[in-house]
């Protein structure tokens, strides 16, 4: 037989690599949350299937960019950290904000009190305080100050924060009352200095506040527990004539989030915010809450949001398990269709099917793959850490946390939505971009970004009491993956 030369062989190589593509295999980290009992496991050994399906991903077709994941500083969690000894105290900090854990980049404050609050407070006590001399945040320099100052020791790369009003204090109210009724048209520009003196107060106490929503929940929570109402209008022409001039005229740079409701009620909301080019200056972006639902998205909605101001932000800054006691030390629970929500007793009859029972773990992740999906660029977590009962909450709106305490006993309960959070914000960064993929399995949902760092990562959700299996593929690597029954992965390309 004859040999042959090294040019021959060069030649039959290059022929053969020219004639078919070499399939290379795609380098990845697995990181998985399941019913199973995995929690944010590293997994490195598949059963795969045969005939897989292919999902590719498409890293040339962008969208949002990310601002971030998170969760809430609000007087209830903050009271309870201080009811802990100092290494548990330090231990929930870490898990949230240290390089080991979630690393939230994202987080919300409220300002005067809430319903997750021990009282009913207002930084502005002084009736008749119009120019606001007597103003004062000494409510939060023993609970909410010192957790965000803890959190922005342990953060190495930092988070933002966004501040929400429930209610201006009563005294500048037509009805007098923490709950319900609107701000007076006397007290409108005492209202914007309030806004402005906030941030002046914070940052005196090293704190820089990124963000306001211009109220929390305009259209009401039928007057149970802190809230003022506003129509689209009224919160558009106090945006435009006095808060958007009144932060302007005080030299602050901070972002002006509107609406800050349920995400049915979407269109009429933006169609105001941006109704002419002075509204569009004023307001950065609008703020949506998943109340209105436990499985519906609301991908039109946020469609529309989007496509009517696609230059501004679109951030989901409050989420919880509501209208439930945490079950303590009961993994499976939050794995369990057993789960109800506000809407399952109170819902009118007409949106009585947008309330069933429902997987909490699921609700989250189907909600933050939904909304990334759907051009959201930020997600905010509602209360950090809760107690066994589901508080402090003065109203006893008892609600779930990703973390749960006893401070009696001086205990610690990462709940599996804990690690649900931090399958999306440990590993999608701040200033990812979405990308594209394409997805042959309905019933497996995945989304997709690269990070600033070019590292791209995959979020995958299986609801179903089986395993499945697919075929990961970037360009021409690809790599052969199973996610078991009932389960998250987070899936980080090299």
């Amino acid at each position: 037989m004859k040999k042959l030369n090294s040019i021959q062989i060069i030649l039959i190589i290059s022929l053969i690599a020219g004639g078919c593509s070499v399939e290379q295999k795609l380098e990845v980290q697995v990181f998985e949350t399941s019913a199973g009992g995995n929690k944010m496991t590293p997994v490195a050994e598949f059963n795969v299937s045969d005939n897989l399906p292919v999902i590719q991903i498409i890293p040339d077709q962008e969208y949002q960019k990310i601002t971030g994941f998170g969760g809430s500083f609000t007087e209830a969690s903050a009271s309870l950290l201080n009811a802990l000894g100092p290494e548990n105290r330090k231990k929930v900090i870490e898990a949230y904000f240290g390089d080991e854990g979630a690393k939230y980049s994202l987080t919300r404050t409220h300002m005067n009190s809430c319903d997750f609050s021990l009282n009913n407070y207002s930084y502005a006590s002084v009736e008749g305080d119009h120019d606001l001399l007597y103003f004062s945040i000494d409510e939060d320099k023993d609970d909410i100050i010192p957790f965000i100052k803890e959190a922005m020791e342990v953060s190495s790369e930092g988070f933002r924060i966004v501040a929400s009003p429930w209610t201006a204090p009563p005294w500048m109210k037509d009805n007098k009352d923490w709950r319900g009724g609107k701000l007076l048209p006397e007290y409108r520009e005492t209202w914007a200095l309030f806004f402005s003196k906030y941030l002046e107060a914070y940052k005196e106490e090293g704190i820089d506040i990124w963000a306001f929503t211009v109220e929390n929940e305009p259209l009401g929570n039928d007057y149970n527990w802190e809230s003022m109402h506003f129509t689209p209008k009224e919160m558009t022409d106090f945006v435009t004539d006095y808060l958007g001039p009144q932060l302007e005229k005080d030299g602050h740079d901070v972002k002006v989030l509107g609406y800050d409701q349920n995400r049915e009620h979407l269109q009429e909301w933006v169609d105001e915010m941006y109704r002419d080019d002075r509204a569009r200056n004023y307001f950065d972006g609008t703020a949506i809450h998943w109340y209105a639902s436990t499985y519906e998205v609301f991908p039109d909605a946020l469609q529309y949001a989007h496509q009517k101001a696609p230059d501004k932000y679109l951030i989901q800054t409050e989420a919880c398990v509501d209208a439930e006691v945490p079950k303590w030390q009961d993994d499976q629970w939050y794995w369990s269709k057993k789960a109800t929500d506000w809407g399952w007793d109170w819902a009118p009859e007409k949106d009585k099917h947008l309330h069933p029972k429902y997987v909490p773990v699921y609700r989250y992740a189907r909600d933050i793959i939904g909304c990334l999906n759907n051009w959201v660029d930020g997600w905010i977590d509602w209360n950090m850490v809760l107690d066994k009962r589901g508080g402090p909450n003065w109203f006893e709106n008892w609600c779930v946390a990703p973390v749960i305490v006893d401070p009696e006993k001086d205990e610690v309960y990462f709940t599996p939505l804990y690690y649900t959070m931090k399958h999306f914000s440990r590993f999608i960064r701040p200033g990812a971009v979405r990308i594209g993929f394409e997805n042959p399995d309905p019933s497996l949902l995945i989304t997709a970004a690269r990070n600033p760092d070019g590292s791209i990562v995959v979020v995958a959700l299986n609801q179903e009491r089986k395993a499945k299996s697919f075929d990961l593929a970037l360009g021409k690597s690809s790599q052969k993956l199973s996610i078991s029954p009932q389960a998250i992965q987070t899936i980080v390309l090299k």
